[in-house]
């Protein structure tokens, strides 16, 4: 899914987004690629609850994300709206976790195996981040994955 189809997704029935920003040249996302992003607890909660959007942190490609336009800046060779996601925390892979498109994300950088994206995937996914904090909703989680 891409950024389009992802907020006329979200027009018609709100989920939260999942956004895995990696590079071309990042070992590590595609380590994580084939190990967590093809778990099957992994994958089967994101497809339940979330609009998962794959983004190339170093596209040529203008994005339109929440009727602005962000394009690929040379001088810094990374994507505006990469920068506009992930603030500081450019690092990669980063898993960017948002309630609705226009809430500030919440940026995870490096590389999760499964057992580590348990408690962040569910936190948003059931809205407890809503409701309670995330170390809050940490200690009471029944891991299973």
């Amino acid at each position: 899914m891409d950024f389009k189809e992802m907020q006329e997704a979200y027009a018609k029935e709100p989920r939260p987004i999942l956004i895995d920003m990696y590079t071309s040249w990042c070992g590590w996302c595609k380590v994580m690629d084939k190990k967590t992003y093809t778990n099957e607890n992994v994958v089967a909660y994101i497809n339940k609850k979330f609009y998962a959007v794959k983004f190339n942190a170093e596209s040529k490609a203008t994005l339109s994300f929440l009727g602005k336009d962000y394009a690929y800046n040379k001088k810094e060779k990374i994507h505006e709206l990469a920068k506009k996601l992930a603030g500081y925390e450019l690092g990669f892979p980063s898993t960017i976790l948002l309630s609705k498109p226009e809430a500030p994300p919440a940026v995870i950088s490096g590389y999760m195996i499964p057992s580590e994206m348990e408690a962040p995937l569910k936190y948003f996914g059931s809205n407890a981040n809503e409701k309670q904090s995330f170390i809050e909703f940490e200690k009471a989680l029944k891991k299973e994955w």
